[in-house]
């Protein structure tokens, strides 16, 4: 059992968060939106995703998960650090790491042991590096952490199961010893991990994110040829193997 915390109960961080407490872990779930946490200290979820009410109130009952907007409550004798903000668009269309900057800021503050700090937002390559910068910069006394990327590939209305299942498990980290720490955490997923280095892993989630959405807008594309040419768009679609 490894004692996490989680740093944000928006739609990733509640999934990972109560998704580790069901493998057996200690978390505590961390949100600076004080009626956000009060309503999960109720059982009231802030997003619907199915399946997800259940799990959060087995392992709330099991002790395995808890609420706090206390930072310092949330990273009392955590070795894992997972930083699940939001990153909204800017009106340039660039994303807005102001919650990842406070984050780390937080963590950095009231962190009193060393710390794995796990990035499962996305976010721009080169984040990782200005994490650890900021980290490194607020802290009150020096303590030993590590920065990794963790990229999260989450579908709504199959998190769940895309959380417990995956294709893989990708991790970024200039620290071996980190990277491995990590990788031994998801282990019981039973997934193919990939070990990288920090811009790579971020790079990895852009990516990925281009690529369906290319293979979506290829089978549309696809899907209008076959109704000019009477051809079936989901036989042809079984026939390419997508």
């Amino acid at each position: 059992m490894k004692q996490i915390c989680v740093v944000g109960v928006g739609y990733v961080g509640l999934v990972t968060a109560a998704c580790f407490a069901d493998l057996g872990n200690k978390v505590t779930a961390l949100d600076v939106d004080q009626k956000r946490i009060a309503n999960l200290k109720k059982g009231i979820m802030p997003i619907y995703e199915p399946g997800l009410d259940e799990l959060v109130k087995r392992n709330v009952n099991a002790g395995r998960i808890k609420f706090t907007t206390s930072y310092k409550e949330a990273l009392q004798g955590a070795e894992y650090a997972f930083i699940a903000v939001g990153t909204p668009s800017g009106e340039d269309g660039s994303a807005d790491l102001k919650y990842v900057e406070a984050a780390a800021k937080s963590i950095a503050e009231n962190m009193s042991a060393p710390l794995v700090l796990i990035n499962k937002s996305t976010v721009p390559i080169g984040t990782g590096d200005w994490v650890a910068d900021i980290v490194k910069k607020s802290q009150p006394q020096p303590i030993d952490f590590a920065v990794v990327s963790c990229p999260e590939f989450l579908r709504e209305g199959s998190a769940i199961a895309d959380f417990t299942n995956p294709h893989r498990t990708v991790i970024g980290s200039l620290d071996k010893d980190a990277a491995n720490k990590v990788a031994q955490l998801h282990l019981p997923l039973r997934a193919p991990i990939v070990i990288t280095d920090l811009r790579t892993a971020e790079m990895i989630k852009y990516a990925s994110n281009a690529f369906l959405a290319t293979k979506i807008s290829f089978i549309n594309e696809l899907a209008d040829l076959c109704e000019r040419v009477g051809a079936d768009v989901k036989e042809v679609a079984a026939g390419m193997g997508v």
